[in-house]
């Protein structure tokens, strides 16, 4: 299976995001959106990639920062090393909290806008 790499179409910042991985990274997986991907064929459901940007594989659904470390560990070189340290404890824990705190705001940071926000009851 062809890794995927499942992201909110509609947030700015998180399409400013998966543009960047596009320009800079060598990503081997598909880049999709969720709203136009086959959640039911991944194993996802719209709840969860509503909330979290997703790494789905053969060995299973990682979501948050791990979907972050996987895609950095499939990037290669320099990515990586920075995927491989973000698996590790006490890191895995620290870039959760980061990872929360910057969903949770995405909205407010660059590329985001009001379409952004979790609680957003349009995207519901």
């Amino acid at each position: 299976m062809t890794a995927v790499l499942v992201y909110d179409g509609d947030c700015g910042f998180c399409t400013t995001c998966v543009r960047f991985i596009e320009r800079r990274m060598r990503v081997r997986a598909r880049i999709t959106a969720w709203q136009a991907a086959d959640l039911a064929a991944l194993g996802v459901t719209e709840e969860r990639a509503r909330h979290e940007l997703l790494w789905v594989s053969g060995s299973g659904v990682y979501g948050g920062a791990q979907a972050v470390a996987k895609l950095l560990l499939h990037a290669g070189l320099p990515w990586s090393p920075i995927g491989a340290i973000l698996r590790l404890p006490p890191v895995r824990w620290l870039a959760h909290g980061v990872y929360r705190l910057v969903a949770g705001n995405r909205h407010r940071l660059p590329g985001g806008t009001a379409a952004c926000a979790l609680d957003d009851p349009l995207k519901r």
